[in-house]
């Protein structure tokens, strides 16, 4: 039988998420002989389509919205807007609890959990605790997951200039543009060290490109960008990348509270939300970026989020981002 992963594409924890679950279901389930691994982007429009689905094999989604079908067989998710619809989010539930309040028939196989920095994090939980698997080889990654998709780096210069293994490979991830990439880095990420990982010929080869242009997105965004009432804005959308490094706004603007950033890529025009790691503001006075994000059709954890649209919807996706500015700006005082 052969097992579908489906993880949230040109991200650490979503690669990290699907090797792991990769690891988990093979040492804990077993019914699975083969592995294929598809990623999955935040676009305008629908998601994802159900003749993408293994008809005869197990399917897993892992680190990404919340796909209402019979042929869902695994849900790993920690993202606060996990659901596209009240509706999802009801199919959801009935199969983790049945009306007598007995265990429903998709308890022990899909699982959701907003309160977990990493989707990495979520699954070696469940997989510890609920299946009994060993993770503790696998410290090193799921503490780089918590990391990476927390933004706990211990500084802007720590998470830009990229010191770390992780942090390339974050970038090289990130940056990947065709799907062998993934396929060929999932499974290694649970298998050896990230060092190791970093150290195949085949990811050295795509690092000091990356690493060039990482300078040069340092300085278009520099150029670009500009701090006003605890919100750093900036527009890129005419030089199209398919991701930058997301904690360079904070890098050139220590004092910036948000981020509102707007950039192109090959397939969507794209708004990011974030809040500044760093600041020193109490917790309890940030703005829910997942919320505002959600307002506007995307979504997000609660510090940090996303809005697609078309392509060719840039003016549409400008005026989104002005109004999320305003309000931000109205929140910081």
């Amino acid at each position: 039988m052969n097992c579908r992963v489906f993880f949230h594409d040109k991200c650490f924890d979503g690669a990290c998420s699907a090797s792991l679950f990769r690891r988990f279901h093979r040492e804990c389930v077993g019914t699975a002989a083969s592995f294929e691994f598809r990623g999955l982007v935040h676009r305008a429009g629908a998601l994802f389509e159900d003749q993408w689905f293994d008809a005869t094999g197990e399917n897993a989604i892992v680190d990404f919205k919340f796909e209402a079908s019979d042929k869902l067989t695994w849900w790993f998710d920690h993202h606060q807007s996990a659901f596209m619809s009240a509706e999802d989010e009801a199919a959801f539930r009935a199969g983790q609890q049945n009306e007598d309040g007995t265990a429903g028939p998709k308890a022990m196989r899909q699982f959701f959990d907003p309160s977990y920095v990493s989707c990495t994090g979520w699954i070696a939980h469940i997989a510890s605790t609920k299946f009994g698997m060993n993770v503790e080889p696998l410290a090193e990654l799921i503490h780089w997951a918590n990391i990476v998709d927390g933004a706990k780096y211990e500084s802007a210069k720590a998470a830009v200039e990229m010191a770390e293994p992780a942090m390339k490979l974050t970038m090289a991830i990130e940056s990947a543009q065709d799907a062998e990439f993934g396929q060929r880095i999932i499974p290694l990420l649970t298998e050896m060290s990230l060092q190791q990982v970093l150290d195949q010929p085949f990811v050295q080869e795509r690092i000091e490109p990356l690493l060039a242009k990482h300078r040069e997105q340092i300085a278009l965004i520099e150029d670009r960008s500009f701090l006003d009432r605890g919100v750093i804005t900036f527009d890129i959308a005419d030089q199209p990348t398919e991701g930058y490094n997301k904690f360079i706004p904070y890098y050139l603007h220590p004092e910036g509270t948000y981020n509102v950033g707007l950039s192109k890529s090959s397939f969507r025009t794209k708004i990011s939300v974030g809040t500044n790691p760093w600041t020193t503001k109490p917790a309890e006075e940030l703005a829910n970026i997942a919320a505002i994000c959600e307002n506007f059709g995307g979504g997000g954890h609660p510090r940090v989020g996303a809005i697609s649209f078309p392509v060719e919807k840039e003016d549409d996706a400008r005026m989104a981002a002005a109004q999320i500015v305003m309000m931000l700006r109205d929140l910081d005082g």
